[in-house]
């Protein structure tokens, strides 16, 4: 039977990689950070748990990657560096294959975005994971949602909703073929933080407002809405669909792109002088970049279609305590 210290020692605790920003790292109480001068820290957490956001017995390394790649999806938002996590853990039980996985996947993550592991905590529970995610940016760089200015176009990076199709074949709501479920599954369990995006974006100072989106674009985007006190009008047909759901009909497309949610893409506002550095931003770290929308002055936010005709889509983004 494994111990926490064991357990953390045997599957979370490995040598100090030498991050200049790392003073010290696991082994005491406190982890100690020290910031590069000049540079302000941005922090963020998300917590995972089983049955609410992953299912039962999901595979373990996935898991790993996506409970980071979450969280360095909020830093993609504001466009800061990763420098550093902790990882709160509770497990029903030790088991060592779980464990294996999981932390192979967290630090094949890590590792990619040059994040370290500084410290955390271990108790048995329900399987819960949650992270505080660690990264700097300069002062006045940070891409915020109350910042987005009227006459600035919306953008989305990469593709939405095959995260949510993927989902609703897991569900039997929508039946897809096995090649087509191992298309869109990994949206779902292994999404992509756009850091990079998100960094061009803020230290080129191309876009005002930015966010991830999580809980689906019509919710999501109106948290900048609100924020900026401005409106929007986006175009339904242009949302950028994901290879799989590109195939279904036009209501699933729409239904999906608008409110699927879990896709983690960067939902950001830009002035439309800033658009061909945004499009090259999107080719240097090889992120795909599409306009959808106008802010407004008139509050809320409005959909049309292809040909500019009103839309009553009817739909909502996703809420922990009422979905």
């Amino acid at each position: 039977m494994l111990s926490e210290f064991d357990l953390i020692k045997q599957y979370f605790q490995r040598p100090r990689p030498g991050h200049a920003s790392t003073v010290l790292g696991i082994g005491d109480d406190c982890a100690l950070l020290q910031p590069t001068p000049g540079r302000q820290m941005a922090i963020s957490s998300d917590m995972l748990v089983e049955g609410r956001h992953f299912f039962a017995g999901a595979d373990a390394r996935m898991l790993g990657h996506k409970s980071l790649a979450v969280n360095l999806s909020d830093l993609a938002a504001m466009g800061a560096r990763p420098t550093a996590f902790t990882l709160a853990l509770a497990l029903p039980e030790a088991k060592r294959d779980w464990l294996a996985g999981f932390s192979a996947g967290l630090f094949a993550i890590a590792d990619a975005f040059g994040c370290e592991l500084i410290g955390g905590d271990t108790t048995k529970g329900p399987l819960t994971i949650c992270i505080t995610v660690f990264g700097e940016l300069s002062p006045g760089q940070a891409l915020r949602r109350a910042a987005a200015q009227v006459g600035d176009e919306v953008w989305i990076s990469g593709t939405l909703g095959d995260a949510r199709l993927a989902l609703g074949a897991y569900w039997h709501e929508q039946t897809l073929t096995p090649e087509q479920l191992a298309l869109a599954a990994p949206r779902m369990h292994m999404p992509t933080p756009r850091v990079a995006l998100g960094r061009l974006l803020a230290e080129g100072g191309l876009a005002h407002a930015a966010l991830d989106i999580s809980d689906g674009l019509i919710g999501d985007l109106g948290h900048i809405l609100a924020a900026s006190n401005v409106g929007a009008t986006l175009d339904a047909d242009a949302l950028p669909a994901g290879p799989v759901l590109a195939t279904q009909d036009q209501a699933l497309r729409r239904r999906f792109t608008v409110a699927g949610g879990d896709d983690y893409e960067l939902c950001f506002t830009a002035p439309p002088h800033q658009r061909q550095a945004i499009l090259q931003a999107g080719l240097a770290c090889a992120t795909p970049v599409t306009r959808v929308g106008t802010i407004d002055a008139l509050p809320g936010l409005r959909w049309v279609d292809s040909a500019g005709r009103a839309l009553d889509l009817g739909l909502r983004g996703w809420d922990h305590f009422t979905s």
